[in-house]
């Protein structure tokens, strides 16, 4: 097939090109290249793209919707995979029109290009964030999800409303995944992991949000991955379909920190601190509906994720 992905710069989105171009696949891809975290590493995922065959990348914004249209027609793609997003929950607390943009507008005209452009299917990235303060555990897609703890949330919850009316209106099929907390090699800096690594190798405190009372569902990459390229190749499911794509486990957050310490070889300092606004508790995805329809079922533990996110930190940073 030919696939359009969008942010192919980011961490998901390069993943995914090197996925579907090593099962066969000709990927255009697509980024902008902002500056929201390190253009350098964004750079370094691009270049690993750029000499595998099959590959076509663009710098385009998704609010260029002239730049946008033309790669459309110039493309035919039997799929598009948009994961370029304003991304992070804290950042949205202080810049909103960042989210606005690129999470609204910048998603309205993918759906406009898929519509006009005749592309069958739309697979993309929503939001665990979209349960909000959801106390249920696990979050399952059935749960109730109209009450967002943060913009950025708010704005995944929209793009599924978005791909609702499309498919209503104009037939196109929208595959909405609500990806719990991504890691591994090649992640990104302003997350967990990175940030905790960071700090623990400089020997500074980390930042420990909620005194240590979190839980997360810690979920590989490459086990992500494997979710989106069936969400991508399937050719039974429904003309609207949400999913849950995640590890199915919800970890503590310091059991987190002491497999990572452990990795590292160090004893971590950690700053124990209240919970941030926007933020929650627990997330826990039920992958009942992903499992059944796609046979998805994540293989990876953070005790075989996190010692290979370090072991590639620690060649990208030369230690």
């Amino acid at each position: 097939m030919k696939v359009l992905v969008t942010g192919t710069a980011g961490f998901i989105g390069m993943h995914l090109a090197e996925r579907l171009l090593a099962e066969g696949h000709e990927v255009v891809g697509l980024d902008n290249f902002n500056d929201y975290y390190s253009v350098a590493l964004k750079e370094a995922r691009q270049a690993r793209l750029e000499v595998l065959p099959g590959f076509t990348g663009h710098r385009c914004d998704l609010c260029d919707a002239q730049q946008l249209n033309e790669i459309f027609a110039n493309g035919r793609f039997d799929v598009v995979c948009n994961l370029a997003a304003q991304a992070g929950v804290r950042y949205s607390l202080t810049n909103p029109g960042a989210y606005v943009k690129s999470n609204l507008e910048g998603f309205v005209n993918i759906l406009e290009c898929c519509r006009h452009h005749n592309v069958p299917k739309l697979v993309y990235a929503s939001s665990s964030s979209v349960y909000g303060g959801n106390k249920k555990m696990p979050f399952s897609e059935d749960d109730k999800v109209d009450n967002p703890v943060s913009l950025y949330a708010a704005t995944k919850k929209s793009n599924e409303l978005l791909a609702h009316t499309y498919s209503h209106l104009f037939g196109l099929q929208t595959i909405g995944l609500r990806f719990f907390t991504v890691y591994g090699p090649w992640g990104r800096p302003d997350m967990a992991m990175w940030l905790f690594t960071e700090a623990m190798l400089a020997d500074k405190p980390i930042k420990v949000f909620n005194h240590g009372d979190m839980k997360r569902d810690f979920t590989y990459i490459d086990d992500i991955v494997t979710g989106v390229v069936s969400c991508i190749t399937a050719k039974h499911l429904n003309r609207f379909e949400i999913f849950n794509i995640g590890n199915n486990r919800s970890e503590p957050l310091l059991h987190l920190i002491e497999v990572l310490a452990h990795s590292l070889g160090v004893k971590p300092k950690m700053e124990m601190l209240p919970m941030q606004p926007g933020d929650v508790p627990a997330t826990a995805a039920d992958i009942t509906r992903i499992n059944s329809k796609l046979g998805f079922s994540p293989k990876t533990t953070i005790e075989i994720g996190i010692p290979a996110f370090v072991k590639w930190y620690q060649q990208y940073h030369g230690l």
